[in-house]
């Protein structure tokens, strides 16, 4: 909820002062990559658009630059939090800051493609309650495309309040990237946000917490590109992709359970396929099994495996998970999960691969202004 000063404020020079979109960023110590998503949106931005910028108490360049960005660029408006309140409550904020009647939620490192924002303004002339912009994934310097879209939409398509269970089925899984989301603003702040603090999806938690009022619209040209492998929440994969992530999925007991069995398994871990490409991988241990597994109820039998999995050696498992890829994984996860293994402590052309993506980086970085 908006409690704070700084944000009652916001919110009454919102009620005065409307635009019709927002595009709201947080962010936390990824001054370059947030520069870059800037670039990419103010270069399409018409009038009636502004960025609003929460930042978590960065303590790299991001106080420096955004200050100099915002105090030239009016459509920027940027907050700096006293305390790093979580990715969550920092979204949360970022809507309470903002002017627009929507609120398109973004991440610090993805980028807007040509043409999105106008799209996404055409889209809002229905007045719908949500907006979906379907995404291509590339690696993390942006030079390699690994999909070019995730939805597989041949047009556009519209959801009443009454598919709600439909529209979930079919976006629940893409809506994990925060990018994909554009809400109406008023709609956000009508519902419970504050249960959904710590899930890492609060955006997901307003959307489908209850049947929405109005209908909601998916775009089937992808409007965003995804940065893949550098999300700030990577160190806790595990604990988030096995357990808050169900557990949200879950949560909706609006939906039926084949509605939410589609999107997320209730304990995806009893799959011991998922525990070992996640220890060739370099996201699952022998801590991590005693942390979330160990008390977990169930058959001893699959105790005994998940613990086996977690001591065997990674570099053992990694080249057969690449092998296991390259042979027989779906064509449109294939690349994703490869950088997955590529990026493993445990891949011995791990070295290789970094120093190609550092030489790919620089390649693109531009010229130091004279």
């Amino acid at each position: 909820m908006i409690a704070d000063a700084p944000a009652q404020a916001a919110a009454q020079t919102a009620a005065q002062h409307p635009c019709r979109l927002s595009i709201c960023i947080t962010t936390r110590n990824r001054c370059t990559a947030l520069l870059e998503t800037l670039e990419s949106a103010l270069a399409q931005m018409p009038e009636g658009v502004e960025v609003v910028v929460v930042d978590g108490v960065s303590t790299d360049d991001t106080p420096t630059a955004m200050g100099a960005l915002a105090a030239r660029d009016a459509r920027v408006r940027y907050f700096r939090e006293t305390v790093n309140g979580g990715i969550d409550r920092d979204y949360d904020k970022a809507v309470g800051y903002a002017r627009g009647i929507y609120c398109w939620m973004m991440a610090d490192d993805d980028l807007f493609l040509p043409g999105a924002i106008d799209r996404v303004l055409q889209a809002l002339t229905g007045e719908p309650s949500l907006v979906v912009v379907d995404a291509e994934v590339r690696d993390e310097t942006l030079t390699r495309l690994l999909q070019p879209c995730r939805l597989h939409l041949e047009r556009d398509i519209r959801y009443g309040p009454a598919q709600t269970e439909a529209l979930f089925t079919a976006t629940a899984d893409h809506l994990s990237f925060i990018g994909a989301t554009v809400v109406r603003r008023s709609l956000w702040l009508s519902r419970e946000r504050e249960a959904y603090y710590g899930s890492y999806f609060i955006h997901l938690g307003v959307i489908f917490q209850q049947p929405l009022p109005g209908d909601a619209v998916v775009l089937a040209r992808p409007g965003i590109a995804i940065r893949y492998g550098v999300a700030s929440w990577s160190p806790r994969a595990f604990e988030i992709s096995g357990f808050l992530w169900p557990r949200l999925i879950w949560s909706f007991n609006g939906l039926s359970e084949q509605a939410r069995a589609a999107v997320s398994a209730r304990q995806p871990f009893d799959a011991l396929r998922i525990l070992l490409m996640l220890r060739a991988g370099g996201g699952y241990s022998l801590s991590s099994y005693r942390r979330w597994l160990a008390g977990c109820p169930g058959p001893a039998w699959r105790r005994a495996l998940q613990q086996a999995i977690a001591v065997t050696p990674g570099w053992l498992l990694n080249p057969l998970a690449l092998g296991w890829l390259l042979a027989f994984s779906r064509k449109d996860h294939r690349y994703r999960d490869l950088i997955d293994q590529l990026n493993s402590p445990y891949c011995l052309l791990r070295g290789p691969w970094r120093r190609l993506q550092a030489a790919r980086a620089r390649a693109l970085r531009p010229p130091p202004s004279r």
